[in-house]
């Protein structure tokens, strides 16, 4: 692919390439930095313990047009909506990290990997709170909210709730939170095994809403204006019920869900789209979460879900026959439309959780051409973390704080406006444009935060305005912190 380049970036190409070929990542400080980011996002009334102090309370009145208590959770990106959907996945990404590579995870980062998912899960609790009848799947409206660029301490816009009563469909935002509240149940099973009942308690209810009364949130026309064209399920409901029904599998071991896991994959289209994971599609993570069931547990009834998986994972790896997809010059996974590493970061944790299911029974997977071992898929996530931290054309850590060479300006509300405690009088809805249109670094480091990342090209522009690119989300997060604590452990792996 060609591309020119600005004389200006030439130089920060050669220190790029240099660090390709000889940097050393330190892991267990981007761990550390990947959890902290989660409090910069924080709403409600914060601890005092609190360790991004540039932020203060925010949001303590959501949820008083419904007589309801809609307080905390966590803004999903640089704006000051809390929209569920996204947050359920994020939950759940969180708990599988936990699940899967708490082991490898510093105590103390395991302790605030634990904070970091209860934020959450006491928010959809109180989301949940209302069930049987009804869910709650959103504080804020984005559309006025994105016309303003102001701090969530300042916050005067309405903090509309969004909320699916039944026989109204939520199926994709209830089954996406009956995954977190069950993955989540597993994470809290040992440290708090009365808060770990209280979830899965839950978390079936909330996947009884989901599969009791079928389809998208954004069907309902009160949701839709404040869910799209932002979280919409454009992939359909189908795979969060499967995703629940898994995860209730795995956190219950009961028969009834690997019921419906079996008789339901095909009628919910199991073997469709199965190329994509994210906080809209499930599809590559569900196949890897049932796989361990026949991989570890020879559960043969489950196969189709393990050949989806290895087909998954065959798609990744350039020398095989089956590989499609697409990377930049530099050697990142490219997916079009933007916030393109939130696909590296979820793709570089299936691939090693896959690979702890085939190490854990000698296998490797058939792509064809060529088989490919559990290191091979390690070396693969690696390459994107690394990538992420900084082994890329520009030698830019895409991590803010993470190096000495990171975005300074990304697209982030409280990040960019003087934080309430430098300046603690209010900043209107339109005075804090000054502040977006402004080249400053921001003057408040989200530290940990992984933005959006460079396109196609490599390249990548420090600028506020270019949302796809700067600003960070959740959702990138929330993987990265798994893939993370396994090479704090695992530096070294075989090659």
């Amino acid at each position: 692919m060609a591309f020119s380049l600005a004389p200006g970036l030439l130089l920060p190409l050669l220190v790029g390439l240099l660090n390709f070929a000889s940097s050393t990542q330190d892991y267990q400080d981007a761990l550390s930095k990947a959890i902290l980011f989660f409090e910069g996002q924080r709403s409600g009334f914060l601890p005092q313990d609190q360790r991004i102090t540039w932020r203060s309370n925010s949001g303590l009145s959501d949820g008083w047009m419904y007589n309801a208590d809609l307080t905390g959770g966590y803004y999903d990106a640089g704006d000051n909506v809390k929209f569920g959907f996204p947050m359920a996945f994020t939950t759940t990404m969180l708990a599988w990290s936990v699940i899967e590579f708490g082991d490898s995870m510093p105590p103390h980062e395991l302790r605030n990997s634990l904070v970091a998912i209860r934020w959450a899960t006491d928010y959809l609790l109180k989301a949940l709170s209302q069930l049987p009848n009804r869910i709650f799947v959103q504080v804020g409206d984005p559309n006025i909210d994105h016309s303003c660029w102001e701090r969530p301490e300042d916050m005067d816009t309405a903090r509309t709730v969004y909320a699916v009563d039944a026989p109204n469909p939520a199926s994709d935002v209830a089954g996406e939170s009956a995954a977190a509240l069950a993955a989540s149940s597993i994470a809290f099973r040992s440290s708090d095994p009365g808060y770990s009942d209280t979830l899965l308690r839950n978390a079936i209810n909330a996947f009884q809403f989901a599969n009791s009364y079928r389809g998208a949130y954004s069907d309902n026309s009160n949701i839709k204006d404040g869910a799209c064209p932002y979280y919409c399920d454009f992939d359909g409901y189908q795979d969060e019920l499967l995703w629940g029904a898994a995860w209730l599998r795995r956190a219950t071991q009961q028969d009834t869900y690997l019921d419906y896991i079996q008789s339901n994959g095909q009628t919910l289209g199991a073997d469709e789209n199965i190329n994509e994971f994210g906080w809209d599609n499930k599809h590559a993570g569900l196949n890897v979460l049932v796989s361990k069931e026949v991989i570890e547990g020879n559960m043969y009834s489950l196969q189709s879900y393990r050949a989806s998986a290895d087909s998954f994972m065959c798609t990744l790896i350039p020398e095989s026959s089956a590989s499609h997809i697409e990377y930049s010059p530099g050697g990142l996974i490219y997916r079009p439309g933007g916030s393109n590493l939130q696909h590296t970061t979820s793709i570089a944790f299936l691939s090693l959780v896959y690979a702890n299911s085939l190490a854990r029974t000698s296998q490797a997977i058939n792509c064809g051409n060529v088989y490919v071992t559990p290191t091979r898929l390690r070396q693969q996530a690696k390459r994107q973390v690394d990538y992420i931290l900084g082994e890329n054309p520009k030698g830019l850590s895409y991590m803010v704080g993470y190096s000495n060479y990171y975005p300074q300006r990304i697209h982030h509300r409280g990040s960019s406006l003087p934080s309430i405690k430098d300046h603690p009088q209010f900043i209107a809805c339109k005075e804090g444009s000054i502040y977006f249109n402004s080249t400053d670094p921001n003057p408040n480091v989200l530290v940990g935060a992984v933005v959006g990342g460079p396109g196609e090209d490599d390249f990548y522009e420090d600028d506020r305005i270019d949302y796809k690119k700067s600003e960070p989300t959740t959702y990138i997060n929330a993987p990265l912190v798994g893939a993370l604590a396994y090479l704090v452990a695992n530096p070294n792996f075989s090659n």
